[in-house]
């Protein structure tokens, strides 16, 4: 029988809910789409190619002695196969995304339309400097702009991530600290930091160890206090936090930090909560990466590596990575690529990256500063909050918010599977969300919230897109606690049903078979 998604009813038995089989696979207009490989035999060709001249073998034994394996298809076939997996996924562009810690927001077209202008979208990174002034300035532009919103005294463009920039901070702390004749050996974490941040740390030969949270999901400062001495090389913190929380105690954590003769790092990820707000700089952060992708609105990743640049404050500035773009005294810039004897870069680690940055995330990113202007980052941020709380409020009565009492959140609403019957959980309030027409929240995660639930609408997102998924989330949160058995076999209207997950992990299909050699396999 046909289902309405939103007249889900807890006693509908299994004979109502039964598929209905087609011919083809396909649901409708949702098209059943095979690999390439199940497309045709192989042999065939899409195109015809004159027969390949019989020549002497050049590769010194290593020629290939047996068919390369490829479909042959036609340019029609192509084009179906990929436009057909296209129509299946889910996309900022069909709707709110609301993974938190994640921030996926809408890329305006105007930040595309510049990052293609001919001498942005074609530069080399070998080209002459006197041939890329315009890059060089907007590269400075942008540099500028973040050093005034974060109210830090220097800027590395260089890095390439959030992970590779927390990556720079930490090189640069701990250049700091072993100029000084002071080398330690322990990384603060709390709980409600970025997993990045410990892996960072670690990867940089830190011992980390976790600073609790207090019942209101904040850093416990005491606690914090009470592990400082001469082995804290930094505390790396994430403000506001992955509960979705400012860290109201940051400048008493900064203070209590640089006392004990360490440093702060602060992950940025989250900047896009408080941008215009709130200078990190202020808080006594010393370093603090800045995801171009989740407050400046390029794209996560963009078809190559993203942006990561990080600040410094005054005590780190002349740490910072090479290269730097520097403007001179008649207008022009110029790439230095070597320590310099003034205070900026002075003492530099070194390189991040062989070349200086990508450049289309900073045409992007500059793109959108402009267009907004102090006044709509401003605004960025507080519609961003505006929004996570009133998901927060509309839905609390529904689903439980750990830390609904600890204050107004800020980019994000947090909820747990706490109050569902047994046997149902955060992971089917997920496959239902499917089914509603929405790529599910971020799960299980922060790990101090059992059954999590992370939300964060963004800004881009106007009230009745988010009315339309409060009501899809809490239908389907209402359908768990009334136990409803048919979640649990949920999603029911997309192109594969539920996996199983924990098989998908620990035994990938990560290579395709012909079937007659999978038949001789087995």
């Amino acid at each position: 029988m046909s289902i309405n998604p939103s007249g889900w009813k807890p006693e509908m038995g299994a004979d109502e809910t039964a598929e209905v089989v087609t011919f083809t696979g396909n649901r409708a207009l949702m098209l059943e789409e095979p690999l390439l490989f199940e497309y045709s035999d192989f042999g065939d060709t899409g195109v015809d190619f004159p027969p390949a001249p019989v020549v002497a073998p050049r590769l010194g034994g290593l020629d290939r002695n047996r068919p390369i394996g490829l479909p042959g298809l036609s340019e029609p076939q192509a084009v179906r196969h990929y436009t057909r997996l296209s129509r299946q996924n889910y996309a900022i562009d069909l709707g709110l995304f609301p993974l938190g810690s994640c921030t996926m927001k809408h890329n305006p077209r105007l930040n595309e339309k510049m990052a293609r202008l001919p001498g942005f979208g074609d530069i080399h990174p070998l080209a002459p400097v006197s041939t890329v002034q315009g890059a060089f300035e907007l590269i400075d532009l942008v540099g500028t702009w973040l050093k005034t919103l974060t109210g830090m005294k220097a800027v590395a463009m260089s890095p390439k991530a959030g992970a590779h920039g927390e990556l720079c901070g930490l090189l640069a702390i701990r250049s700091a600290l072993e100029a000084r004749g002071d080398a330690r050996s322990v990384v603060l974490v709390p709980e409600s930091a970025h997993g990045t941040n410990p892996a960072t740390a670690a990867f940089c030969g830190y011992v980390v160890e976790n600073i609790p949270a207090t019942a209101e999901g904040r850093v416990d400062l005491e606690a914090l206090k009470a592990r400082l001495g001469p082995d804290i090389a930094c505390m790396m913190i994430t403000n506001p936090n992955t509960c979705g929380l400012f860290e109201r105690d940051m400048i008493a954590i900064s203070e209590a930090v640089h006392a004990a003769g360490a440093l702060v790092y602060c992950d940025g990820a989250n900047f896009n909560a408080i941008v215009g707000r709130v200078r990190p700089g202020d808080l006594g952060i010393d370093a603090m990466h800045i995801n171009l992708h989740k407050t400046f609105s390029t794209p996560h990743g963009g078809g190559g590596p993203g942006s990561g640049p990080v600040v410094f404050s005054e005590a780190l500035a002349p740490f910072a990575p090479l290269p730097f773009v520097e403007q001179q005294s008649d207008g022009s810039f110029i790439l230095v690529e070597e320590e310099t004897a003034g205070d900026y870069h002075a003492q530099s680690f070194g390189r991040m990256a062989a070349f200086h940055g990508q450049m289309g995330m900073f045409v992007r990113a500059a793109a959108y500063m402009l267009s907004h202007g102090a006044d709509g980052l401003r605004q960025v941020a507080e519609d961003a909050v505006l929004n996570a709380n009133y998901i927060l409020r509309r839905l609390d009565d529904v689903l439980d918010a750990p830390f609904g009492k600890s204050g107004p959140c800020m980019h994000e609403a947090l909820f747990s599977d706490d109050g569902f019957p047994e046997g149902f959980s955060t992971i089917d309030v997920a496959k239902g969300l499917i089914d509603e027409g929405f790529h599910p929240m971020t799960m299980y995660f922060p790990l101090v919230v059992h059954g999590a639930m992370l939300i964060e609408p963004t800004e881009t997102e106007g009230k009745a897109g988010i009315d339309q998924f409060i009501g899809a989330l809490r239908s389907v949160a209402e359908r768990a606690r009334a136990g409803d058995v048919s979640l649990k076999a949920a999603p029911h209207f997309a192109p594969r049903r539920r996996l199983d997950e924990t098989l998908a992990a620990r035994k990938p299909v990560l290579a395709w078979k012909e079937p007659v050699q999978a038949e001789a396999a087995e």
